[in-house]
């Protein structure tokens, strides 16, 4: 029996990449996603493609209203920045502990499966300037994580893993190619038509389009 993974599935093409990585590396993977009140929650359709199509055991959607803290341009009225310049600066689109939360609730549902590890798709080289996506919050997780749980605790530590964080998001297309991801099946745009059309100008369509345009150069 192949041993578990938890895998966080948001809908993106990062996120996929992970999947199609753990699945290729021989992990029976739980696809988990979150309605957590974001403005792009059509993203969750393209997670369930995406799960479906890569082959998840099973994909787990959580509902967590995070609309009630506010504080970002995701989770309320604060508009989207558009055509921004990439920078290191921490933007509006950031989600106060985010990842912490996904993280923390990914951890509870890896013990209940017995799983051995969790993966998520953090990047930090072609990023918007998120603290949660650096190596060292990764590794800091993961010590809590051994601290934190009863697996832990009893030697059966679960280990995180950020497959794609040195990768530029180019490298990143091309390996989901190669893993055989449809990344027409997946949503990065933080402010989508309700259809889904990508709006093309906020920081997350203008990293995919420059990833798109450099694994193709």
């Amino acid at each position: 029996m192949p041993a578990r993974a938890v895998i966080l599935l948001s809908g993106g093409l990062d996120s996929a990449t992970t999947l199609a990585i753990a699945k290729s590396q021989g992990f029976a993977c739980y696809a988990l996603s979150f309605r957590y009140g974001q403005r792009h929650g059509v993203e969750l359709e393209a997670a369930r493609r995406v799960a479906q199509h890569l082959g998840a055991a099973e994909h787990v959607t959580l509902d967590i209203d995070l609309r009630q803290f506010g504080g970002s341009a995701l989770t309320s009225d604060i508009p989207v920045p558009k055509d921004r310049p990439q920078s290191d600066t921490i933007p509006v689109t950031y989600v106060p502990a985010r990842n912490t939360i996904f993280l923390s609730f990914a951890l509870a549902w890896a013990e209940v499966l017995g799983a051995q590890a969790i993966f998520i798709g953090v990047n930090a080289l072609d990023y918007s300037g998120y603290p949660d996506c650096r190596p060292e919050y990764i590794a800091a997780f993961e010590q809590m994580a051994r601290l934190a749980t009863k697996a832990g605790v009893q030697g059966s530590a679960i280990t995180i893993h950020a497959p794609l964080v040195q990768m530029t998001k180019a490298q990143i297309i091309r390996k989901g190619l190669e893993l055989g991801v449809d990344f027409d099946m997946t949503l990065s745009c933080y402010d989508p038509a309700p259809d889904g059309t990508p709006c093309e100008h906020c920081d997350a369509c203008l990293l995919r389009a420059k990833g798109f345009a450099e694994a193709t150069a």
